[in-house]
């Protein structure tokens, strides 16, 4: 095996993982070590209220995040959520979609094929889901979650082109799948912002990502159980050490799955959002217990993809330069 691992240094990436775990010089543009990530935050009552519970228990949070994606928001909606974030100065990231799991074909649904259903399927499917993420940041929202590397890639030349913020930011969701440092590295150089790994890396293994890549890491310290289950609360602050710069997801065990969510599920969105806020606070505190030295970045932060709130056009209408999307 040495010769390949020997092609593996060459090519800059580490021969193996380091289990010695080294510690990461890696920061954000601040300095910080973290920065806490609330997922599954549907929509703007969810948003307020993970707000209100972060300020009453002191919890700083820099992102939320969603699955139900801008395609199931009204444009009102992608409105509140841009001017309810940038009052906060936190980042919104929003799933961009529609992806093969919710699209008439049954392959996504056949057993062993995991995975399928988080990417683009046909062409029209990838123009609809960047249609989507056009139409989000219409709404001055800028940041979006992508699962498909051709999305990806094509939203980074589109950003590059003007057609869609110079400031928007792409985060690849979990659902990706990429799981090794090669892998992972080919994400970053599509123009992934920031990259969410498998729920279930080890610290070795996480070491050799942070070896592979400068973007910030997103992990789930604690994973809903169609990712796994997993709750890495003591894990915290070797994770922070070993994956600097790195978003620590609050995500909830033995919580329903809520997407596609909309105002049937508002209440429990709620619920489930003040509660993921509780978790962090639980997580920070065992942070703070043993990684004393460990940095988050307060608020605001100069590179946070934070919403630029726009005027919100008539109901019924749509800007003037807004593209029509002709499908046959």
């Amino acid at each position: 095996m040495q010769r390949t691992r020997d092609f593996l240094r060459a090519a800059g990436l580490p021969g193996a993982d380091p289990h010695d775990a080294p510690s990461s010089a890696g920061r954000f543009p601040d300095g910080a070590a973290f920065r806490v990530e609330i997922p599954s935050v549907e929509g703007p009552a969810a948003l307020e209220a993970v707000l209100d519970e972060a300020g009453r228990r002191g919890v700083t949070v820099h992102r939320v995040s969603q699955g139900s994606g801008g395609l199931l928001l009204t444009t009102g909606e992608l409105h509140d959520l841009a001017r309810v974030a940038a009052d906060a100065q936190i980042e919104v990231s929003l799933f961009a979609r529609p992806l093969a799991g919710w699209d008439t074909g049954a392959a996504a649904l056949a057993t062993g094929a995991a995975g399928l259903g988080a990417q683009a399927r046909g062409t029209e499917q990838l123009v609809h889901v960047l249609e989507d993420i056009r139409r989000t940041c219409e709404a001055g929202i800028r940041g979006v979650l992508v699962t498909d590397l051709g999305v990806l890639s094509l939203a980074a030349d589109m950003r590059a082109a003007g057609e869609l913020p110079a400031g928007l930011r792409f985060k690849t969701s979990v659902q990706m799948g990429l799981a090794n440092p090669a892998s992972i590295r080919i994400a970053a150089r599509l123009g992934a912002d920031s990259y969410n790994v498998p729920t279930d890396l080890s610290l070795a293994q996480l070491a050799a990502v942070r070896a592979a890549v400068d973007i910030p890491i997103d992990l789930y310290v604690e994973a809903p159980d169609d990712l796994g289950g997993f709750v890495r609360h003591f894990e915290i602050a070797e994770i922070v050490r070993v994956a600097a710069p790195v978003y620590l997801k609050f995500g909830l065990r033995n919580a329903p799955n809520i997407y596609p969510a909309g105002t049937h599920l508002n209440a429990t969105a709620v619920a489930l959002g003040r509660e993921r806020v509780r978790r962090a606070e639980i997580g920070l505190e065992l942070l703070a217990r043993y990684g004393p030295t460990a940095t988050g970045s307060t608020l605001p932060a100069a590179d946070l993809a934070v919403p630029v709130p726009t005027a919100q056009p008539p109901t019924g209408t749509e800007p003037k330069d807004a593209p029509r999307l002709v499908t046959r």
